[in-house]
């Protein structure tokens, strides 16, 4: 099935790595641009998206004035790519009726991420926010793992680090992907400390800890089996 979003972003380098990345990683997603504000509110009222990702310092009509005017009529998912990081920018564009924020710069590993996990809830593909991948279940509104059923305690980091995993089975994250989204960006930490985690994370799945696969110099994937 093809889904279709709308890239509003002024930094051609920017829009260049994003359709390069998304044409080869997942090209279920097709994609238009708009390179300033008022194109993007054009390319809205003459076409129907199912998420847009949207720079906050745009030409002619910011991000968050743009983000205004959707939502006046639009209910579709929005994500803010900013350079702007402070928690008052963020805070505000929640406010505004954003779904999710990547800074710059950011992973487009992560980025693919939350589009597909957003574009998942928005199409009800994801029953109650559960993920399932193999044997392994994660219901994320509750923060419970089950494995053929049963429950599985997880301590925070490798909670998270599953989610991420299971956000997108198959696909390769980074340690430093995983480390941002488990950690924060603020974490001055060595990479490795995901290394011990997945290990732990392993170990409290049982059987299905193999499902986790390790890929060499890369990060690491789950699978289905």
């Amino acid at each position: 099935m093809q889904y279709h979003i709308l890239l509003v972003e002024d930094d051609p380098k920017i829009r260049e790595a994003i359709i390069d990345f998304f044409s080869e990683k997942a090209p279920e997603y097709e994609m238009d641009i708009a390179k300033t504000g008022m194109e993007g509110l054009d390319k809205l009222e003459e076409n129907s998206y199912d998420l847009i990702l949207l720079d906050v310092m745009l030409p002619q009509m910011s991000g968050f004035d743009l983000i205004v005017k959707i939502r006046r009529s639009m209910d579709v998912p929005v994500i803010f790519m900013t350079a702007r990081t402070s928690e008052e920018d963020r805070l505000y564009g929640y406010q505004l009726g954003c779904d999710d924020y990547v800074c710059k710069p950011f992973s487009l590993a992560e980025l693919l991420a939350k589009v597909s996990a957003l574009i998942k809830r928005s199409k009800g593909t994801v029953l109650d926010d559960i993920l399932v991948c193999g044997t392994i279940q994660l219901h994320k509104r509750a923060l419970t793992v089950r494995v053929n059923g049963e429950l599985v305690d997880l301590p925070p980091k490798e909670l998270a680090i599953l989610s991420i995993l299971m956000e997108r089975p198959g696909w390769t994250f980074s340690r430093d992907t995983l480390l941002d989204a488990a950690w924060g960006k603020d974490f001055f930490g060595n990479d490795r400390v995901v290394d011990n985690h997945v290990k732990k994370l392993r170990k409290s799945l049982g059987d299905a800890g193999d499902q986790i696969k390790t890929v060499f110099a890369k990060g690491y994937k789950i699978l289905e089996h």
